[in-house]
């Protein structure tokens, strides 16, 4: 159960944690350009974002994850294909439709059971990692071990985006202006069907969304909650929701996600959320971004991740 006694600490940590500027809503560019080469790339205090971020394929290893969700590296990625039969990926110029063998094959698992348990087509896929994982140059702190997924909620259209579509449609925001509740002109139950199915999946340690969200599965469920303990608020997330599955069988270089708490999370940890205090922090003026993670801050196996060819 979360403490209160530290409300704001906490938030703030969740968000730096899962959250960022890449979000599901922020536009990309049709015509992307290659970021210039570093002037000293062996500088020991160069942010290992600026190496990760110009990684433009998976490296050729046997696949492995290293280190923890956001703070790691993979290798053997590879890339989901950006049209499938009930799924499409989303903001192209990112780069960051590559993943685990393992988050592959459940994307495409998952986005074929969408149309059988809801009336969408398939899914629309945002970001999942870098070819080679690790920090991001914007957006987010997890998502580099190519275990993390952000899908939309909002449901593939039964035709094929156009690329510009695919860098500047928005997906759609599903809580209401006051974040206390889901806005009901865009929730539907569907979306509930949709997020259940992603939590029934046994490879899936977490399922994040908005606290609203989580309060609106809590309301709807209907007697079977026995999956919404991997449904966890989380600060942002009004417009996709992140999916995290476990690390790779056999994979001991890979750190575990805690396992999530036993109770269904409908009490008073989720009333917890829409308190003043959460809702409108005070801003500390004491706070500072922690500064970014350097190679020596990342597992050793990462140096020769970026290198391979």
């Amino acid at each position: 159960m979360i403490r209160l006694a530290t409300p704001l600490a906490l938030a703030a940590t969740l968000f730096a944690a899962v959250s960022g500027p890449a979000a599901a809503q922020t536009i990309g560019t049709v015509n992307p350009r290659p970021l210039p080469p570093l002037a000293n790339p062996n500088d020991p205090n160069l942010p290992a974002k600026e190496l990760f971020g110009r990684a433009t394929t998976g490296a050729p290893m046997q696949a492995r994850a290293f280190g923890f969700y956001s703070r790691g590296c993979f290798a053997g990625g590879i890339a989901l294909p950006v049209n499938g039969e009930t799924w499409q990926v989303m903001r192209l110029s990112r780069n960051r439709m590559w993943g685990h063998p393992d988050m592959i094959a459940f994307l495409e698992r998952f986005a074929r059971a969408v149309p059988r348990v809801s009336n969408w087509p398939g899914i629309l896929v945002g970001d999942i990692s870098q070819p080679r994982g690790g920090p991001m140059l914007t957006g987010h702190a997890s998502h580099q071990l190519g275990l993390d997924a952000d899908i939309w909620l909002t449901p593939m259209p039964r035709r094929e985006l156009t690329r510009e579509e695919r860098e500047m449609t928005s997906a759609i925001n599903m809580v209401r202006a006051d974040r206390r509740d889901i806005d009901p002109a865009t929730w539907t139950g569907q979306h509930l069907r949709v997020i259940r199915a992603a939590a029934q999946d046994p490879v899936v340690e977490r399922v994040l969304v908005n606290a609203a969200i989580k309060k609106a599965l809590c309301r709807e469920v209907g007697s079977d909650r026995s999956w919404l303990s991997k449904v966890r608020p989380v600060p942002g997330h009004n417009y996709h929701m992140h999916i995290r599955i476990r690390c790779p069988a056999g994979n001991a270089s890979c750190r575990a996600q805690d396992p999530p708490p036993v109770s269904d999370g409908c009490g008073a940890d989720l009333d917890w959320w829409f308190t003043d205090a959460v809702l409108n922090p005070r801003p500390n003026p004491n706070w500072r971004p922690p500064p970014p993670i350097t190679m020596a801050g990342l597992p050793d196996a990462c140096r020769q991740v970026l290198v391979a060819r």
